[in-house]
């Protein structure tokens, strides 16, 4: 049963939580979780802090970049990222809570770009990403439940310095939909929503620059083969 996203706010915010597992091939022990609350039985991803795996670029707490993407994109109006929670009262510490993606196919970005009816979909994404700074934004971060799109594992994100790396290239270069000219200047004038909640002054003063480069630009972000920071993941699934 699909429940609309105050209901699972509420259930991630304050069910009672049961680990089942560690997800298959998570880099930072990612866990499937079950919650119960008031009648609601639920799934969710948990990502707690103790189980992550030191990075030399990005601190401690990737959980809460992970919380900070759904608050943007929330803040944006983009419904690209599941419900996602911050709890300090989990089984294993503080960390983030995801609502689970249910009837998720073997499709990801490669076997879904061509779909025209996604278009618009990845076109958000790409922008979104662009705004948040994803550094690891791989084709199996994409998932397709049967119904709609999902963008998923968005830790590595938020960065104050440039270091988008993603799989969406495609629109490299092409003009801005007009959809995104009131959510960029929102964000460029101040409108960071919760984000301060969860990342660093300069993080969300970088966020705010980015829109204000993307307005100024007009264009996709085009990748820069030349820099420090290669522009595409890996792997790139």
């Amino acid at each position: 049963m699909e429940y609309p996203r105050d209901v699972q706010r509420e259930v991630l915010l304050n069910g009672a939580i049961t680990v089942e597992g560690r997800i298959i091939d998570s880099s930072n022990q990612a866990l499937l979780v079950t919650l119960q609350h008031e009648g609601i039985e639920a799934r969710a991803c948990y990502k707690a802090e103790v189980g992550e795996r030191p990075l030399w670029d990005f601190g401690d707490g990737l959980w809460r970049r992970e919380v900070a993407t759904y608050e943007l994109d929330q803040l944006l109006d983009t419904d690209l990222v599941p419900t996602t929670i911050a709890r300090d009262d989990a089984p294993f510490g503080p960390g983030s809570l995801q609502w689970w993606v249910d009837g998720a196919t073997e499709d990801h970005y490669f076997t879904l770009r061509d779909d025209p009816d996604l278009e618009d979909w990845f076109e958000d994404l790409t922008i979104f990403d662009a705004l948040a700074n994803n550094a690891d934004r791989k084709a199996g971060h994409v998932l397709f439940d049967g119904g709609r799109v999902w963008a998923i594992d968005n830790g590595l994100t938020f960065h104050a310095d440039d270091k988008l790396r993603t799989v969406l290239w495609d629109y490299a270069g092409a003009p801005l939909p007009d959809r995104w000219a009131v959510r960029l200047t929102s964000v460029a004038d101040g409108a960071v929503g919760n984000l301060g909640y969860y990342l660093d002054s300069d993080e969300v003063d970088a966020v705010r620059m980015r829109a204000q480069r993307l307005l100024e630009g007009g264009i996709f972000p085009e990748p820069d083969e030349e820099a420090d920071w290669p522009p595409y993941p890996w792997p790139l699934i």
